[in-house]
């Protein structure tokens, strides 16, 4: 990036600083701060191990600095000013997730635009809401779009801010669905048979939430998709998976038709074809429901993460908080693009032209010396795809 570039955009940061009003973390003060410069060369080095009280008022540090990037730590500390990790003595930590849409399963690198990348993040943010909401009941929950390519939801409810690394580890592991297994997810009851003088076990899939709630939604939707098949067709359906033959199929495909109410029920003992099959559907659960979080983000106590309301340098978009019920009409190319950015062109010189998403227009750039709305100029220069021009 060329200093008339750098030297535009750190004033045009700083322009948008001076307009806005930065909300900073609850005990911003017993956080570490960081931020990242517009310093010359390939390289970008962080400036850290900074208290609030050594950057001074947050608003006039940002119109001051105009960072590139700032950050404040997910950790809370007795000394956040301090050198090392060890003298800064940790307190505690708001449980932080990450989501980023270069990392998930769903996205195609190379073929998916960024707001399609974007719009299969937030389906994933749906996904992980739904975990800590309804699995876990947090309630004291921070939603931000990151500016870039995804989200954070910082929570902060008091029983999760002193868990360690590995009680950090546990929670990734369960909204990944990481070793999972079938056996936890079924509950068992022994009851009297009609006319039998032995008890029955009756073993039933747990259906009032979490992944046993999960694993019976998506095996019910099977159940449904095979009962409206012709008898051949469902037959060689059921046969399509491993272990299930002529004779199981016919089971199953019987227990699915007379009695469906039991099955709905997560009663999986109907009969042992449809246990195993239910059993498969877990890991269909699994692989389709996760939530794909960027794992070290959450274990990492002391991990800094992007202030809300600042701007992200590699993109020129705002950090954006979210309300709950915000996030259905959220679109990032939209509401994240900075009103200071907004009415009027400049004049860029283009390196790597393509489509841009942005603003809710598409814009076919071509390369070369031209004149575009700043916003789309913005994002451009900051992804170093063009420099600025002289006017």
């Amino acid at each position: 990036m060329e200093e008339r570039t750098r030297a535009y955009l750190r004033g045009r940061f700083r322009d948008h600083y001076r307009r806005t009003e930065i909300t900073p973390p609850p005990a911003a003060n017993e956080r570490e701060w960081g931020y990242i410069p517009w310093t010359e060369g390939p390289d970008t080095t962080m400036v850290r191990h900074r208290s609030l009280l050594e950057l001074g008022d947050l608003s006039e540090f940002l119109v001051r600095k105009r960072p590139r990037h700032v950050y404040f730590s997910a950790g809370r500390f007795r000394d956040p000013g301090a050198s090392s990790m060890h003298e800064k003595d940790w307190q505690s930590a708001d449980l932080v997730f990450d989501l980023d849409a270069d990392h998930l399963p769903s996205v195609t690198l190379g073929e998916d635009s960024y707001g399609e990348m974007l719009a299969k993040c937030q389906d994933a943010l749906r996904r992980l809401l739904e975990f800590l909401e309804d699995d876990f009941a947090f309630e004291d929950l921070e939603i931000v779009f990151s500016g870039g390519r995804g989200y954070h939801v910082h929570v902060r409810d008091e029983n999760v801010l002193h868990l360690e690394r590995e009680h950090r580890r546990e929670i990734v592991d369960y909204v990944r669905g990481i070793g999972l297994e079938f056996e936890e997810l079924i509950e068992t009851e022994t009851v009297a048979g009609l006319g039998r003088k032995t008890p029955t076990e009756r073993r039933t899939l747990q259906i009032e939430g979490g992944w046993g709630a999960r694993t019976h939604d998506h095996f019910m939707g099977f159940v449904d998709e095979l009962l409206e098949l012709e008898e051949d067709a469902a037959l060689e359906r059921l046969q399509s998976f491993d272990g299930i033959g002529e004779g199981k199929a016919q089971a199953t495909l019987n227990a699915a038709r007379n009695n469906r109410e039991q099955l709905e029920a997560g009663n999986v003992t109907v009969h042992t074809a449809v246990a195993q099959l239910a059993e498969r559907f877990a890991s269909e659960a699994v692989e389709q429901d996760n939530a794909p979080i960027d794992e070290p983000v959450t274990t990492d106590t002391n991990r800094l993460i992007r202030l809300p309301g600042s701007l992200h340098g590699g993109s020129g978009l705002q950090t954006v908080r979210l309300e709950r019920d915000e996030i259905a009409d959220f679109d990032p190319l939209v509401d994240a693009v900075p009103e200071t950015f907004v009415g009027h062109e400049i004049t860029v010189d283009v390196s790597d032209g393509g489509e841009v998403e942005l603003g809710g227009d598409t814009f076919t750039v071509s390369e070369g010396d031209q004149s575009l709305p700043e916003y789309v100029a913005v994002f451009l220069m900051a992804r170093g795809r063009a420099e600025k021009e002289k006017e």
